[in-house]
């Protein structure tokens, strides 16, 4: 140990027998508005000593000195630190954050905090998370899990990773901290801070702040803030949007008040641009470099638009029903309502201009996405139970995903292609495939599917066998095998649960076990319905969607429902049994022991039923439509049929149209998928004839969005039985 720098273990020794030391240091004006409902609670709190440290550019005199803030909340503060290189390029942000390394270890030496609290994704947030960790004092990073688009999202990834608790503002923040390996118990569900001020504050009471800030004589609604900041990855482009925004905004000709960007690369030349257009002199422009946060709330709440790319557009806007329009990629991958309009090219001025014709004063429902009012009462209970923690080793643990012990390699494993033995176990045919991480299918098997257990098992086994060796001729490693089958199916248990007469001898089957024994692979099983959206979603149409359905027409009908990126099995694994959408009461018997099921009117099966109606009555044979001897007759020959003018065979491909049509516009009103995905055989003859149901029967807000669509998948059912083997093999996502 160094002379003069005190045993950080030896200091918490007695934390029982006193305060907990809790440091919040605070960098700017964004990130104080979430920190200081947590520091007032802090300092309320007879258990807990508050220590507090202002740095960044809260000190700069060109960013609104905002350390005055602090003062006002009459808040004693433990150090002032001068931690910016002045320049607002790239090189003085990396110099920024290394002159913050420098002057941090004497203020935490002096402190000996027990828990530093840091906030969000900035480049001085980074500074304070790497020195807390490398001198083990704990970190409490509020706001991490969330993805925002830019550099920010590299930075707030980095300090999750440094931090030992994190408090998180929504559930799919709190997913993605457990699919970067962080601890479970470490992590808080809280809501954003902010809420709590935001959700309390009296927004009507708006006379005096609309006249200080937009202009005497400012009404709500009649006026748009602009406020954007600098893209540190794209500084020309983020330069680009900026210019294009303010000429649309003077042409828009209305009452708009513009705040400057933060500090970050390229905020020079953006004030630059301000100043050059003379708007501090223009009628309908007033210029801020900060507003006091419950000052802000109240502009927000009553703006007739947000316009630029700040996440208070995307966090706080929404909880007022405020119109936003967000520019370029910054808050992409942010959770948003419905108020938020992207304009991701926002590469024109005509482009943006019409954006804000569309958005402003608009009124949209409010959205609470981030908060309920009640984040501050959580995270003081999280940091008093941090407390018992404080005697534990400091030694932060990842909670990885189960691997096998690694072996030696040689060249030749090296080389090998990364890929998955897919199965697709149907009615009619079973197939197995040698699929490639990018979807390619590099090695096919189809062999009749048998009518019993013992067959289909056997034939299954031998399949797999001679894929695994053929997997070897091809340079393959196999990292699972992916089973795609009708029938209900529990995927945690590899189960198949029941299955109508499509399978028999198909009902509570063990299917992971046997072949996992015989393989040495893991082996996943799901319904093939669920595996053809699964294909889509990582190698098709849906890919980058989070809202679609995958509809499969074939021997049978199933399908796969996707809702906010995760793939649906309801509570007992029986949802998106799509072919048993009841759209008849009287309608034909179904396989599954009902009847009118749509499954019952557009199958192949069911086309088949018909056709061998229409062949009996000598009704089905037109010239061009041949039936060999011995031939089964089967629904191709039915839409040949029809095809080539037979109108009773039209009359049953229509019929089929529109029990589909009518099972899909059920979808709709239920789910609203932003697409439907036709997969199978019977898609091709389909899809006009459910496009035009749709936009007869559907309700016309839902018609005039969705979008059906054919699969450009070879195998979508195989693919998607591939996916789930790569996904769960390389990150474990499904």
């Amino acid at each position: 140990m160094l002379s003069g720098v005190p045993d950080m273990d030896k200091e918490q020794l007695n934390v029982k027998n006193r305060k907990m030391r809790v440091c919040v240091a605070t960098c700017n004006r964004a990130d104080y508005s979430k920190l200081a409902p947590v520091m007032f609670a802090l300092r309320d709190d007879p258990d807990t000593e508050l220590q507090v440290v202002v740095m960044g550019s809260h000190l700069i005199d060109d960013y609104g000195s905002t350390y005055r803030m602090i003062q006002q909340d009459e808040f004693e503060v433990d150090g002032y630190l001068h931690t910016i290189v002045r320049g607002e390029d790239e090189a003085s942000m990396a110099e920024s954050v290394g002159l913050a390394l420098v002057k941090l270890p004497d203020v935490l030496v002096r402190l000996k905090p027990d828990l530093l609290i840091v906030h969000g994704d900035r480049f001085d947030a980074l500074s304070l998370a790497t020195c807390a960790a490398l001198m083990n004092v704990r970190i409490l990073h509020i706001e991490g899990g969330e993805v925002s688009g830019t550099i920010d999202d590299s930075i707030r990834h980095s300090i999750t990773k440094l931090a030992h608790y994190h408090a998180c503002c929504t559930d799919r923040a709190r997913r993605r901290l457990l699919s970067m390996c962080e601890d479970n118990d470490h992590i808080l569900l809280a809501g954003c801070p902010t809420y709590d001020k935001l959700l309390s504050c009296n927004v009507k009471n708006y006379d005096n702040v609309l006249s200080k800030w937009v202009g005497e004589g400012a009404k709500p609604k009649d006026f748009i803030i602009a406020l954007q900041h600098p893209v540190t990855t794209d500084i020309k482009g983020s330069l680009k949007m900026f210019d294009l925004m303010l000429d649309a905004l003077l042409e828009f000709n209305v009452k708009t008040l513009v705040l400057f960007p933060n500090i970050d690369a390229g905020s020079k030349e953006m004030t630059r641009m301000i100043r050059l257009r003379g708007l501090e002199h223009h009628p309908n422009f007033s210029l801020a470099k900060h507003i006091p946060y419950d000052q802000f709330i109240i502009l927000l709440a009553n703006t007739g638009c947000l316009i630029g790319n700040s996440s208070a557009g995307i966090r706080e806007a929404g909880a007022f029903g405020t119109p936003v329009i967000n520019l370029g990629n910054r808050q992409i991958g942010r959770e948003a309502g419905e108020n938020v309009l992207h304009v991701r090219d926002a590469d024109t001025k005509g482009k943006i201009l019409h954006a804000v014709n569309l958005q402003y004063q608009k009124q949209f429902p409010c959205s609470y996405i981030y908060g309920d009012g009640h984040a501050v009462q959580r995270i003081m209970k999280f940091i008093h139970k941090i407390r018992n923690d404080l005697e534990k080793p400091i030694q932060k643990s990842f909670i990885f995903p189960p691997m096998k012990d690694t072996v030696s390699q040689d060249i030749d494993h090296i080389l090998e292609t990364q890929s998955a033995l897919a199965v697709d176990l149907g009615g009619t045919n079973l197939r197995v495939a040698i699929i490639s991480q990018q979807g390619e299918i590099l090695h096919k098997m189809s062999e009749l599917t048998p009518v019993t257990y013992e067959q289909r098992m056997d034939l299954l086994v031998r399949m797999l066998v001679e894929a695994t060796s053929k997997a070897v001729e091809l340079s393959c490693r196999i990292l699972g095998i992916g089973i795609s089958t009708g029938g209900r199916v529990n995927p945690h248990e590899g189960m198949v649960l029941h299955s109508t007469k499509i399978l028999e001898e198909w009902s509570s089957i063990d299917l992971r076990t046997p072949i996992s024994s015989k393989l040495h692979l893991p082996v996943w099983v799901d319904n093939d319905g669920n595996c053809a959206a699964l294909g889509e979603k990582k190698f098709g149409k849906g890919k980058g969607s989070e809202d679609f359905i995958t509809l499969i027409v074939g021997t049978g009908i199933g399908g796969g429902i996707v809702l906010n990126n995760e793939l649906v099995h309801g509570a007992n694994f029986c949802a998106a049994e799509l072919g048993h959408i009841s759209v008849s009461m009287d309608g034909p018997d179904c396989m599954c022991g009902s009847s009118g099921c749509v499954e019952s009117y557009s199958s192949g099966i069911a086309l088949q039923r018909e056709a061998k109606k229409l062949h009996d009555a000598d009704e089905l044979l037109v010239p061009g439509v041949h039936l060999r001897e011995g031939e089964e007759v089967t629904g191709k020959h039915v839409i040949q049929a029809a095809q080539l003018g037979n109108k009773k065979a039209e009359k049953v491909v229509e019929t089929a149209c529109e029990a589909l049509g009518l099972a899909v516009c059920s979808l709709l009103h239920t789910v609203n998928p932003s697409h439907i995905i036709l997969c199978g055989h019977l898609a091709p003859h389909y899809v006009d004839g459910v496009r035009e149901v749709i936009q007869r029967r559907a309700l016309p807000s839902a018609a005039s969005s969705i979008q059906i669509m054919v699969s450009d998948l070879e195998e979508p059912a195989l693919l998607g039985a591939a996916s789930i083997v790569l996904e769960y093999a390389t990150r474990r996502i499904y």
